[in-house]
């Protein structure tokens, strides 16, 4: 049986970069590639009436405590050393989410997609400058001026609108999320569950 799984991302999280670094082992277990679909996180967040975590907790007692301790032991858990947290925070991601459907339909999409993670919470450079983009674009060998002007296209920019609106329309409300065929799971302490859900689609 085909089994259909969906990463719906925005660069702006950190959670979905640290499911960006752990989804290849899931994909190399089952055997099933994960479809990367961008979409922009405040449009989501406009849609459905949520905000940020960055918002949520804030005078919130202990609760961010712990979300920076549960960070922590996903890192152990996963022995991931390439993640610092962006200084920059909140990054304005419109640019290169735009930039991410730009480089697929220009064929660089997972070139793209690697760099880009990497520039925002490997490295934590401010990937809403322009001047910033450019350079870390160069730097990873990907061409810069294109992607910019890309990002332009109207055609670009509907297709961003086009799968955020399709995004909520199947139930997402934030990034990370997850769709195994119409299953729907939020967040990086779901992977598990997204791989057993792949096996059990898989076994039909």
């Amino acid at each position: 049986m085909t089994v259909r799984v969906e990463f719906h991302f925005d660069f702006g999280s950190p959670n979905a970069y640290l499911s960006h670094l752990v989804i290849p082992s899931i994909e190399e277990r089952t055997g099933v590639a994960c479809e990367y679909v961008p979409v922009l996180l405040g449009g989501v967040f406009k849609a459905t009436g949520n905000v940020s975590p960055a918002v949520s907790l804030q005078g919130i007692k202990n609760k961010p405590e712990y979300q920076r301790l549960e960070t922590e032991r996903f890192l152990k858990q996963h022995a991931i050393t390439a993640y610092r947290s962006n200084p920059h925070f909140p990054v304005n991601t419109l640019q290169i989410m735009r930039g991410a459907v730009y480089a697929r339909r220009a064929g660089f999409y997972e070139r793209y997609v690697d760099a880009v993670y990497r520039h925002m919470w490997a490295e934590g450079r401010k990937m809403d400058d322009a001047e910033v983009i450019a350079a870390a674009l160069a730097e990873s060998d990907l061409p810069a001026a294109d992607i910019l002007a890309g990002i332009q296209d109207p055609d670009v920019k509907a297709e961003l609108i086009a799968n955020t609106d399709g995004s909520v329309a199947r139930g997402v409300f934030g990034s990370p999320s997850f769709l195994v065929g119409d299953e729907l799971y939020f967040g990086k302490d779901r992977l598990r569950d997204v791989e057993e859900e792949i096996e059990r689609q898989k076994r039909g």
